[in-house]
């Protein structure tokens, strides 16, 4: 027999649910309610010391804790509302964009020693000419390793000589000073063996070291190299082959390598990884470049042509993202850092650590002299070394990520322009903050690029001539055909800021003065980009809200241009807009507070 329903029970089956309350309060405000009017007989002590109104409260404390972490996975989904760093960061990974974690400085460095004289006394003595070797240590005061990425021939015509010491009977000169310029890197290269075992598709490998600048090699145990690519279904890359031709006007012939054996740098928070794709030896049967009408035209006896594109660097007849390695031993070399701190000051890098000299017959030579020569080698800077010594903060690094995918690997807007100067591989330096600007005096499209970067202090210099040249050549794979570059220096302008306030009698004067000085500092303590104009009115809200001040009397900006600060001037009054409320800045002007402790100051009456 069926059992009989009661009106209660079909009441209580119809009674409507407020989806809406999702916060603690409503969320228990509903449950009283709903006992109230459906458990009127067995539910009646509502004391909040009752064991009824524990369970009530508990239900609503479980409920409000699902309620907020529902909310946040769902806004952590969003790249514009994701809160934390990593999560921004894997939005960032699925739109193409890469982090670049560790940071190279890049520089010049000045190179002297001392040769001697030949029998005569005229000139040194051509034997005793040496070529440092790449791969030569120096080391800057503040402890930053730099590495020689280039030999440097001491017996180049082109290089300085000069008399360093002479007899002192006959004046005839014994030793010559000669100064040669090198190219350095910050950082070491270091070796890693990492053991794979069986295979495994889409092998993804952590290396161990957390401060990888750069992959410089990876082969196997067998012998077989893999080549880094921006993109496992990029199966090319361009390598520059000797021209042994008649014709000189190219030194160099860019030809397509196939790489079956290839993998993709990922930076992430917790460390450098790599990654495979999922083929295997057996399914590599050749490594010859297809040709592009076996790709394109394939028609397969129909009687039409479907519009078929041509990716020129998937020109290999596999999809399997590239061979993974298995039961071999890679060994890794990469460059990495020796300390946070790339960049180095004027005249910092001063100790040779590791030369590393070859001379055309040492075995003939006087050993002592030789030594000689090894032992007198300095080094020294004339410019600045400059890379980047911070990472993008999470607003910063959502705008790069929207710029880099809408810039689709090419350079037409200002933002495409912006976004693909910071992504430049940071063996090649780095800059901290730059813009655009379409030159209207030029009858062609020629566009001013105007860069800057930060020094160790995380203070505004200028960009070295060595970053710019490699920025130069950056953008070239970037830029439209019509486009010119000029890469020149934003003017840098230190500014202080003097307000006076109004307090209130019966409170400490000083300590709100302490306040409203703190409060106006944490607000600049920041990085304005090139052409940010500051806003006045920003200053009078903050201060105006200080608790004990009454009203904000006055606010001033000073020009700081002597000392320590950049020594660029500006005519503040010239740049303050009509109604007072904004100080504008130049279109090549980046603002700095460069101590905020001390160009921030106050009074109040």
């Amino acid at each position: 027999m069926a059992k009989k329903t009661t009106s209660h029970q079909i009441s209580k089956q119809l009674a409507s649910i407020k989806y809406t309350s999702r916060d603690y309060t409503s969320i228990k405000n509903d449950l009283v309610e709903y006992a109230k009017r459906y458990y009127p007989d067995n539910f009646k002590d509502f004391n909040d010391a009752s064991f009824g109104a524990l369970m009530l409260d508990s239900v609503a404390y479980v409920g409000d804790i699902l309620s907020f972490y529902l909310d946040y996975q769902a806004n952590e989904s969003f790249l514009d509302t994701a809160l934390e760093y990593g999560n921004v960061l894997k939005h960032g990974k699925a739109l193409g964009y890469k982090l670049q974690r560790g940071y190279s400085a890049n520089g010049l460095v000045n190179l002297y020693i001392m040769v001697p004289a030949d029998s005569f006394g005229t000139t040194p003595d051509l034997n005793y000419m040496p070529v440092l070797k790449r791969g030569t240590q120096f080391s800057s005061t503040e402890g930053t390793i730099f590495t020689l990425t280039e030999n440097i021939d001491f017996s180049d015509p082109t290089n300085e000589i000069v008399v360093a010491r002479v007899n002192s009977t006959t004046g005839v000169p014994t030793y010559y000073a000669v100064k040669a310029m090198g190219q350095v890197i910050s950082g070491i290269l270091e070796q890693e063996r990492v053991t794979i075992g069986e295979f495994e598709k889409f092998l993804r490998v952590r290396l161990g070291n957390t401060n990888i600048t750069e992959i410089i090699s990876i082969f196997d145990s067998e012998g077989h190299r893999y080549v880094e690519v921006s993109y496992l279904s990029q199966n090319i890359v361009y390598s520059a082959v000797s021209n042994r031709g008649s014709g000189k006007q190219a030194t160099s012939i860019l030809k397509a390598i196939p790489v079956a054996r290839r993998y993709v740098v990922e930076h992430e928070q917790n460390g450098t990884y790599l990654q495979f794709g999922y083929g295997t030896d057996s399914e590599i049967f050749n490594d010859s470049i297809a040709d592009p009408s076996e790709l394109v035209l394939k028609v397969h006896g129909k009687r039409f042509i479907t519009d078929t594109s041509l990716d020129p660097t998937n020109l290999l007849a596999t999809d399997k993202f590239g061979i993974a390695p298995s039961n071999t031993i890679l060994t890794v070399t990469y460059r990495t850092n020796t300390s946070d701190t790339v960049n180095a000051s004027v005249g910092s890098v001063n100790t040779v650590i590791l030369p590393n000299f070859s001379f055309k017959d040492r075995t003939s030579l006087d050993s002592s002299k030789v030594q000689s020569v090894i032992d007198s080698l300095e080094s020294s800077n004339e410019e600045r070394i400059i890379g980047s010594v911070t990472i993008p903060d999470i607003d910063e690094l959502r705008h790069r990520i929207k710029n880099g995918f809408a810039a689709q690997n090419r350079a037409v807007t200002k933002q495409d322009y912006i976004m693909a100067s910071y992504s430049m591989p940071p063996q090649f330096g780095a800059v901290k903050r730059c813009t655009i600007i379409k030159d209207h005096d030029s009858f062609k499209r020629n566009l001013n690029f105007y860069v800057i970067s930060e020094n160790k202090s995380q203070k505004l210099v200028t960009t070295n001539n060595t970053v710019k040249e490699n920025l130069k050549t950056w953008l070239n794979g970037y830029k439209m055909i019509n486009d010119t570059i000029d890469i020149l220096d934003a003017k840098i302008v230190n500014i202080g800021i003097d307000f006076r306030v109004l307090g209130q009698s019966e409170t400490n004067k000083y300590d709100i003065l302490s306040l409203a000085t703190s409060e106006l500092q944490k607000a600049f303590d920041m990085d304005f980009d090139i052409g940010e104009s500051i806003s006045v009115t920003r200053i009078f809200k903050i201060l105006n809200f200080i608790p004990g001040v009454v009203d904000t009397l006055d606010v001033k900006f000073t020009n700081k241009s002597s000392g320590l600060y950049s020594g660029y001037g500006l005519n503040i009054n010239k740049n303050t807009s009509a109604d007072g409320r904004t100080l504008i800045a130049p279109e090549d002007v980046i603002f700095e507070i460069k101590y905020p402790t001390k160009d921030i100051r106050g009074t109040i009456v």
